[in-house]
């Protein structure tokens, strides 16, 4: 029987270079200078710390730049509230998103199930596995899904036929 596994995972060494690239930027840009501003990534996510709003968002669209260039999908990020930190200083915290959550794997198998196409959708885990007899079939639900935006970045993977 013909399957596929849909994923959300992050390559975790893309994301350590797009960070190391964002702070050698953020040490040589102008507007930098004089002030503190720096990303710290931890396991699962990044602390960012800047000296206020304006540079917390610039960094942010930095990181997001580097990001992209590498292919990584800034969806993947899931940004936390800005707290206030020592001398006046902003810091957010961001989560790494990995693996697709209960929620939006029932979303995902509404929206196949809704289709009306001939396979059958079912939440592993971190992943969706979809089984069905035909192959055409399958290809669809991966155009599908590729036309929706669903809030995470998602990969097909394990094709078996």
């Amino acid at each position: 029987m013909p399957s596929f596994d849909i994923v959300s995972k992050v390559d975790m060494q893309e994301i350590d270079n797009a960070v190391n690239q964002a702070r050698k930027e953020i040490e040589q840009r102008y507007d930098f200078k004089g002030t503190h501003n720096e990303i710290e990534l931890e396991k699962e996510a990044m602390v960012i710390l800047a000296a206020d709003d304006y540079k917390l968002q610039a960094v942010v669209d930095i990181l997001k730049g580097k990001l992209v260039r590498r292919n990584v999908s800034p969806k993947c990020l899931d940004f936390g509230k800005k707290e206030p930190a020592s001398a006046g200083a902003v810091r957010q915290r961001v989560a790494i998103v990995q693996g697709i959550s209960k929620d939006k794997g029932k979303e995902i198998i509404k929206l196949i199930k809704d289709s009306k196409l001939k396979v059958q959708p079912q939440i592993m885990e971190d992943q969706v596995r979809v089984t069905g007899k035909q192959i055409d079939d399958l290809q669809q639900v991966i155009q599908l899904l590729k036309g929706q935006d669903l809030g995470v970045e998602l990969q097909f993977v394990n094709m078996r036929s």
